[in-house]
């Protein structure tokens, strides 16, 4: 069950955005925080030594994935996921209900759980809130989730509202099923779904807050909805959550969006986009973004970013780059899938800087329009 070993310190606000701590066991969650997603027990083409060298706190493992391969059970025999994976630090796991959304092959949902085929094998599998929970205590994460029902958007009213309430009901399940397999530490998190529906959202907020969970999420966004209504969205839910409590954005996003949603009271977030974008040649940098791969960067010598001291955007001529992507080496990838998470670490800490010094206003205009480039160093 979770102890007084889990906490959360709201430090400061400025304005809506909020500079934070989560306080867990295995150490100190600085928010705003990014959480590199690792999906399989690894970030994809990057080390961990060069993960936590660039400032995470935290990892994102995959429930979904992990049950698959190489099973929690047998993680749990070789001494857990931190151990299994050689990451120290915290690590939040999501529940699998948007993997079964997106990757299954046949699904079914039911008050009982979800059923679904293996993307990997065909195998038939029950995912019940229970299942889930008791899967996150085997991999020994930190911060898990609840099994919920997320939907694509747009969608009806009536299945929103669905969707909703199942999900609100298996947040209860899933809180009781956390009482018998949890450790003293641990923290479980409640989902907030309801697709675009105000009314929805607010019921759900609610319901989950009366249950009364350590730490809240923001569900069933950046699923086709667009950042616009996404930002919305966010508006009409914050206001409806404990302050005293983190707020998580899952599967969240471009760093406009991440400025954007600290700048309405969001705490934590995790998403693919920095590693994916690398594995296909984009990089992210304080001048906006470099598609590497792109003819012109083929004579060109200049690092992607001559003002960072960071090594894979000092160290690596555009050119080079662009003759590793184009050859398909594995290089190329892991050199901009480095970068990207130094960047959007830097990132982070650049905003909880701003805040910290009641000058995010200023910073979120002034970065945002340096964002909107097209990469060339100033």
């Amino acid at each position: 069950m979770t102890d007084a070993t889990f906490a959360f310190h709201l430090i400061r606000q400025d304005g809506a955005a909020r500079l934070g701590q989560v306080v867990t066991p295995r150490g100190i969650i600085r928010t705003p925080a990014f959480m590199p997603v690792g999906t399989a027990a690894t970030v994809k083409a990057v080390y961990l030594d060069q993960v936590a060298d660039a400032g995470a706190d935290i990892l994102l493992g995959n429930t979904y994935h992990l049950m698959l391969r190489p099973g929690a059970e047998r993680i749990h025999r070789l001494g857990g996921l931190h151990k299994f994976m050689g990451w120290s630090k915290p690590i939040l796991t999501d529940s699998g209900g948007f993997q079964v959304m997106s990757l299954s092959k046949i699904r079914k949902m039911s008050e009982e759980g979800a059923r679904f085929q293996s993307h990997l094998d065909g195998t038939r599998i029950l995912l019940t809130p229970e299942r889930s929970i008791e899967i996150q205590c085997l991999l020994g994460s930190d911060i898990q989730m609840q099994l919920d029902e997320c939907i694509e958007l747009p969608a009806p009213f009536s299945e929103m509202e669905r969707a909703m309430e199942l999900s609100l009901r298996w947040a209860a399940r899933s809180k009781q099923a956390f009482v018998k397999y949890s450790a003293p530490g641990q923290a479980l998190f409640g989902i907030v779904q309801g697709g675009t529906d105000p009314l929805l959202r607010r019921r759900s907020a609610e319901g989950l807050v009366a249950i009364d969970f350590p730490g809240y999420s923001i569900g069933g966004l950046a699923v086709g909805e667009g950042q616009e209504t996404m930002l919305r969205v966010l508006e009409e839910t914050l206001p409806h959550l404990p302050s005293v409590k983190p707020r998580y954005l899952m599967g969240v996003g471009t760093p406009q969006d991440l400025i954007e949603s600290v700048a309405r009271g969001v705490d934590m977030f995790d998403c693919v986009m920095p590693t994916r974008s690398g594995r296909h040649g984009l990089a992210f940098t304080w001048n906006g973004r470099v598609n590497i791969k792109n003819a012109k960067h083929a004579e060109d010598p200049r690092p992607l970013d001559p003002e960072s001291t960071a090594s894979p955007f000092c160290n690596y001529s555009r050119a080079y780059l662009n003759h590793l992507l184009k050859s398909k080496e594995y290089l190329g990838a892991m050199i901009l899938s480095w970068a990207n998470t130094i960047f959007y670490q830097e990132l982070m800490a650049a905003m909880r800087d701003a805040i910290a010094e009641d000058r995010f206003t200023t910073w979120r205009t002034e970065t945002l329009a340096r964002l909107a480039g097209d990469g060339s160093p100033r």
